[in-house]
């Protein structure tokens, strides 16, 4: 953000932000309308609200994923309005619950490569990340379970408190996680419980979940009966309604619940009430569901200019995966040409004012591996489309260049070997 404004000329492919031009700006305008018109309820909007959050918002939200999830409502129900907390986006519960369950010291589980921000959480609480490698439908359960032996073996189990997944469209590799994986490794976290001696929460980031533009959607981990009381489930308003908003919400157990509403009480006393009723409002008059259609079919045609551009302008012995949802692609580069921040890749692409995101800010440290150095993400999100054509084809054309002096293209010359046939690894859950 800050070489952006400081180098007008920059092309962005690397904040996560969302598209500006579909910002409900008259829907939001109009709610606020509707909302401050009635002097008593524009006064109630304007008074501070409860820690838990609106309860129609608590209710309509219960509503909403209940449907998706497939399962029943009521007093039972993991989707019961008495879990759901209302957050300032869910960044704010991911801390919250990072600082309930974890000490200094402790280890949380986390796919490999994940969500960089998250990795910031648990450096600033002491909490060490632990890898485990991600497939094209999630969670590999065979590495999660030597992972968790290896822990085992060690005597360090009982510092393990959380297994963190981004289960839609992940950032950043765009890959969606399975919800028969899910379950598995639900049931691995329960098995390995005894030795360690307390509860292993799967902590399910969803926040890209309602941005879906093709294939079908996966019930999330709290439709795995039996297991609802080890999920806490992630979820926010900003990315599919509007990211200025900053609302979120979660979902959780007890005695998680009453925890993380101690804590939040000591934050903040509650998410801004006008916010809560601006969505709760939204939801309810089918708002929120017309905008959301307006922004899947907007970043559908945004992620097929990306690709469009990706095939023209970058290097055959280039990968990427296109994605199904979210905001991302995820490109794989020749190993030995580095993509980190003091590469000569990374360096040459702001010469020519483009930006990335290195691959490797993606990867916990973990010393049971290297961190991988050849990665990028690529994000489609925020970006017009005049710039995600120019910027790929910038990026395309440093790319070519330090190819050509990378050891393996110049071997490949030598020994006039034609170039790996070229295509994406799947795609992309």
């Amino acid at each position: 953000m800050q070489a952006a404004l400081a180098r007008p000329n920059l092309i962005s492919l690397a904040a996560g932000f969302t598209d500006t031009e579909t910002l409900p700006v008259a829907e939001t305008r109009a709610l606020l309308n509707e909302l401050l018109r009635p002097l008593r309820a524009a006064r109630a909007a304007l008074q501070y609200g409860s820690t838990t959050g609106d309860p129609t918002l608590r209710r309509l939200t219960a509503e909403r994923f209940a449907k998706l999830d497939g399962v029943r409502r009521g007093a039972r129900s993991p989707w019961s309005p008495e879990r759901i907390l209302i957050t300032h986006g869910s960044q704010q519960l991911l801390y919250m619950i990072t600082e309930a369950l974890c000490d200094p010291g402790d280890i949380a589980l986390v796919e490999d490569p994940t969500y960089f921000v998250f990795l910031g959480i648990l450096q600033s609480r002491g909490v060490r990340g632990c890898g485990v490698r991600v497939e094209a439908d999630g969670l590999d359960l065979a590495h999660l379970r030597a992972v968790l032996e290896r822990l085992r073996r060690r005597g360090q189990l009982r510092r393990v408190k959380l297994l963190y997944l981004v289960s839609y469209f992940q950032n950043p590799t765009g890959v969606t996680t399975s919800f028969a994986k899910k379950r598995a490794a639900l049931a691995l976290l329960r098995e390995y419980e005894p030795a360690a001696g307390h509860p292993i929460y799967l902590v399910e980031d969803a926040a890209y979940r309602e941005l879906r533009f093709a294939g079908a959607d996966e019930p999330s981990a709290l439709a795995a009966r039996g297991f609802t009381e080890r999920v806490v489930y992630a979820g926010t308003y900003s990315k599919p309604f509007a990211t200025g908003v900053r609302v979120g919400f979660g979902v959780l157990p007890e005695p998680l619940f009453s925890a993380v509403v101690r804590i939040k009480g000591n934050h903040d006393f509650g998410t801004s009430n006008l916010l809560q009723q601006l969505l709760a409002r939204a939801l309810a008059s089918e708002r929120y569901d017309r905008h959301l259609a307006h922004l899947r079919r907007r970043y559908a045609h945004k992620a097929h200019v990306m690709q469009q551009a990706l095939e023209r302008h970058f290097p055959p012995t280039v990968e990427w995966r296109v994605p199904q949802g979210g905001l991302y692609f995820w490109a794989r580069l020749p190993g030995d040409l580095k993509s980190g921040i003091g590469s000569p890749l990374f360096r040459a692409a702001l010469a020519r004012e483009v930006l990335y995101v290195p691959g490797a800010l993606c990867y916990a440290e973990d010393a049971t591996r290297a961190k991988p150095d050849n990665e990028l993400r690529l994000s489609f999100g925020h970006a017009s489309e005049r710039d995600l054509r120019e910027g790929i084809r910038r990026l395309g054309a440093v790319l070519h260049a330090q190819l050509e002096q990378s050891p393996s293209a110049k071997a490949a010359v030598r020994a006039q070997a034609p170039p790996p046939k070229r295509r994406a690894r799947g795609s992309g859950g």
